[in-house]
């Protein structure tokens, strides 16, 4: 592990003191410790950058599986439902991993601003890997977490450290996917759209069909399209927010799972029962059940979701 890893951790920790979840500086800045390895848990990716510094997770999109290690980051480029486990932790050696908020029209902005590398590599189109952490990112995250301690500062700096840590991303190897998918004429750019429409409309009546005629796209090349980027199938993604959004229903708002199911687009409570056990590996009433029982204990069960923005949140 680099030194700048090292202090990074160490900042973290100083901060992050117990296992879960710590949002800091109101929120835009989430960190992580867990003293234990986790099981794989389903939840969602939102446009950002994670970092693990401590530890080491897995992230599945699809049927691909993604390890971060200490000292590697990651930047979804989209909307995405994942299945993340922390795979080493120990309470001497814990899981400590950091989560920042990104501004897409700030990143837009720049992505114009600033010239494109000099032999920049090709790119796939899911832009989705795992890199290492370089030093001027590391760096500007530490004064990031600085912030924590100086209020008075925080509110004039946080904007300048956000946009410094955009033009590093920009300049660095997630550049040219970035740039890739920033472009208005991209297929990438044309199914965020559509995975952005997704989340205000899920409970509708949605056919694979209809979101192809959206995205101006055959059905072939959408499905094509929509795969590079998720993972998985259209209707598998709609499926899979459909369900992590009446989990969220279910232990936040004590909805019951057959308003849960009728509010997120299912018209059969079986159906919903019988994908909701393969999705979280336990009926809707047990697993909320389970996870009220977890935070009761004194227990959180957000070390497992630890990226996800709570106002984001499905």
């Amino acid at each position: 592990m680099s030194d700048d890893v090292k202090n990074l951790a160490n900042a973290i920790a100083r901060i992050a003191q117990k296992d879960g979840e710590h949002p800091i500086l109101n929120s835009r800045v989430r960190l992580v410790r867990s003293s234990d390895p986790s099981s794989p848990l389903p939840c969602m990716y939102f446009f950002g950058l994670g970092v693990t510094v401590s530890g080491s997770k897995d992230i599945m999109i699809g049927e691909r599986i993604y390890p971060m290690r200490a000292g590697q980051a990651m930047l979804p480029p989209a909307d995405l439902p994942v299945i993340t486990a922390i795979t080493h932790a120990t309470p001497d050696h814990p899981y400590l991993g950091l989560w920042i908020d990104l501004d897409i029209r700030l990143m837009a902005e720049l992505a114009v601003e600033i010239p494109t590398p000099p032999h920049a590599p090709e790119t796939e189109l899911s832009c989705m890997h795992v890199t290492n952490l370089d030093s001027g990112i590391s760096n500007a995250l530490i004064r990031l977490l600085e912030l924590q301690n100086k209020p008075d500062l925080a509110s004039h700096l946080l904007p300048v450290i956000q946009r410094e840590i955009t033009i590093r991303l920009l300049h660095g190897p997630f550049g040219p996917c970035l740039r890739h998918h920033l472009s208005m004429e991209s297929p990438v750019q044309r199914i965020t759209s559509i995975l952005s429409w997704l989340r205000e409309n899920f409970c509708q009546d949605i056919t694979a069909a209809a979101m192809a005629s959206r995205a101006n796209m055959s059905a072939s090349t959408f499905r094509q399209h929509f795969k590079s980027v998720t993972g998985i199938s259209p209707l598998q993604y709609l499926k899979q927010i459909r369900l992590l959004e009446a989990r969220q229903l279910m232990l936040h708002d004590r909805v019951d799972a057959g308003s849960a199911a009728f509010h997120v687009g299912y018209e059969s409570a079986s159906q919903f029962s019988r994908e909701y056990t393969r999705m979280f590996g336990a009926p809707p009433v047990r697993d909320i059940r389970r996870l009220r029982e977890t935070v009761h204990m004194g227990g959180d069960v957000t070390p497992q979701t630890e990226i996800i923005p709570a106002q984001h949140a499905l």
